[in-house]
């Protein structure tokens, strides 16, 4: 995707995103935030790379400059960006990172919380209190406190946006990743809750599971398993989703809250 794409649809122009966990540009929060600058927002980046660099997955081989770089490709003239490193493991850590996009534009409308903490989970019988206690952490509770902090700094302005991650937590089980799933799943559950405290404030929130998405995790044999489960005989790009929550992010899509949107492409479970 390039900004010629959407030269004749600026519909975020003049609008500040705060998109969490854009650390690899294989992953999903990558996508998305190239998919809002290239709306013409501005945006303000959150990763933590240490979180990838522990995983099998690694960190983005360019390192966090070249991240930073390919959503900068696509930026508009006239919009900005920043980015921030932080755990959000740490209980003031949401509080933090919203302060800084606002300090840092002056105002922010739209949230984004892609971000996750995957691994060091299990089944029941190997479950242990630390273990999900640490997904609770970044998985549910970051997500509450970062929607929390929005919403005392945004200004009232039209356009405020909200938008969740799951994982399709409710529609199948997940028996080796209870702390993920439990901790995941969790934000299905609080979606309509959230979104009817921030109708009072003409802010929008709503919930996307993305489906099985390709971002390098599955090893050869689970990625060929699953892939097959798909009617179009393919994974899910990160793409597939970013176009939908960049979608939920305009005016097109403002009569639409509290909801678990499904981006699957069929998958068969």
């Amino acid at each position: 995707m390039r900004a010629a794409e959407f030269a004749s649809s600026q519909a975020l122009r003049g609008r500040v995103a705060l998109v969490t966990g854009v650390s690899r540009r294989a992953g999903i929060g990558f996508a998305v935030a190239r998919r809002l600058a290239g709306l013409g927002a501005g945006v303000f980046l959150h990763h933590h790379v240490p979180h990838d660099a522990e995983q099998p997955w690694g960190a983005d081989p360019g390192g966090i400059e070249a991240v930073v770089d390919g959503v900068r490709e696509v930026l508009a003239e006239d919009a900005s960006l920043h980015h921030l490193g932080l755990d959000l493991g740490e209980p003031g850590a949401p509080e933090r990172l919203v302060d800084a996009a606002v300090a840092a534009f002056g105002h922010l409308d739209i949230l984004v919380c892609n971000h996750a903490r995957s691994g060091g989970d299990g089944p029941l019988g190997t479950l242990e209190a630390a273990m999900l206690d640490a997904h609770w952490a970044v998985n549910t509770r970051s997500t509450i406190l970062l929607t929390q902090a929005f919403a005392a700094r945004h200004d009232g302005r039209a356009g405020g946006r909200v938008i969740l991650m799951t994982s399709g937590q409710n529609l199948g089980p997940m028996r080796d990743e209870v702390a993920y799933a439990s901790a995941k799943g969790a934000l299905a559950a609080i979606t309509p809750t959230l979104a009817d405290h921030l109708a009072d404030q003409g802010i929008s929130l709503n919930a996307v599971n993305p489906g099985p998405v390709d971002t390098g995790y599955a090893p050869p044999a689970a990625h060929e398993e699953v892939r097959r489960r798909f009617p179009a005989g393919r994974w899910g790009t990160p793409d597939d989703p970013a176009r939908l929550i960049a979608w939920l992010a305009t005016d097109d899509a403002a009569w639409i809250t509290g909801q678990i949107i499904n981006s699957e492409g069929g998958f068969r479970r």
